[in-house]
């Protein structure tokens, strides 16, 4: 055998072991990248989304300034009111003669009634009737009264169970707020039985009207303690209505408002069902 000849293994170069893919102490590499690559990475990724973030701020910043705080830019969708009912409910259904029946709608009425009692509202203004409250140079808009009172027999004052005990029972409409609504001519809230008997209704205020001082509403944060009017129903329900389910559709009338869209059930009307027994 020659002495020159190598021995088996010798002048081979060392097998790398799975540590080296982590950090390898001849290159001084980790994870495959010596610090200078990885310096450079970093620093791109940095300058890259520092550059994001400043165009989004920007952006941002940009699409803001375009915006009133107070008043949406695109209202178009929303150009009439929908019509509600107080109680919230659409099925007005009880035993005259059981509190524990009608006591939930009751309360809902006392309870959404709260905001407009004669005491709450004597820190609004007294407006003009029939002109509307056009404040648009004003910063900070003055509210109309709306005083509870106003409702007489269905205002709960006179009667705490709004008519539900004696078989009469209130129900209040309201319109949905929409900023800028200026409704024109004299709008009021008229109610009809779907159902084939006649059903006899007495309104608060008078003939269901909406004063047009109510209007034009600036919005939640500019008009700070709005209250929408209010038109009260008095359902005069005969012995013979009884045990009966009576629908009954309000609408809103006498303006330029829509009622009839068939697309939308609420817009500017609401239908309910009533049923009283004793």
């Amino acid at each position: 055998m020659s002495k020159n000849s190598e021995k088996p293994g010798e002048g081979k170069e060392p097998e790398s072991s799975w540590k080296d893919a982590i950090y390898n102490p001849i290159t001084g590499e980790l994870f495959g990248r010596t610090a200078r690559n990885w310096g450079l990475i970093l620093l791109f990724y940095l300058v890259f989304y520092g550059f994001l973030t400043v165009m989004f701020t920007f952006t941002m910043w940009a699409m803001l300034q375009t915006l009133n705080e107070n008043t949406p830019k695109y209202r178009d969708r929303v150009a009439s009111p929908g019509l509600v009912i107080r109680p919230n409910s659409l099925n007005i259904i009880f035993n005259r003669s059981n509190p524990a029946e009608y006591g939930l709608f009751v309360q809902h009425l006392e309870s959404f009634l709260h905001q407009y009692n004669d005491s709450e509202q004597a820190k609004n203004d007294l407006c003009m009737a029939g002109q509307y409250s056009e404040q648009d140079e004003e910063l900070q808009k003055k509210v109309c009264q709306f005083r509870r009172s106003l409702l007489h027999r269905c205002s709960g004052m006179e009667d705490s169970t709004f008519g539900y005990a004696a078989g009469h029972p209130c129900v209040i409409v309201k319109m949905n707020r929409v900023i800028g609504l200026k409704p024109t001519g004299d709008p009021y809230i008229n109610c009809t039985s779907k159902s084939e008997k006649p059903l006899r209704m007495q309104y608060f205020p008078h003939d269901g009207t909406i004063d047009r001082m109510y209007f034009p509403y600036y919005g939640k944060k500019a008009h700070e303690g709005y209250v929408q009017p209010l038109v009260a129903v008095k359902l005069l329900l005969m012995k013979e209505d009884y045990n009966s389910e009576l629908t009954v559709e309000c609408r809103l009338e006498g303006s330029n408002l829509k009622n009839n869209d068939e697309r939308d059930k609420f817009l500017g009307r609401v239908t309910f069902r009533v049923l009283v027994t004793e």
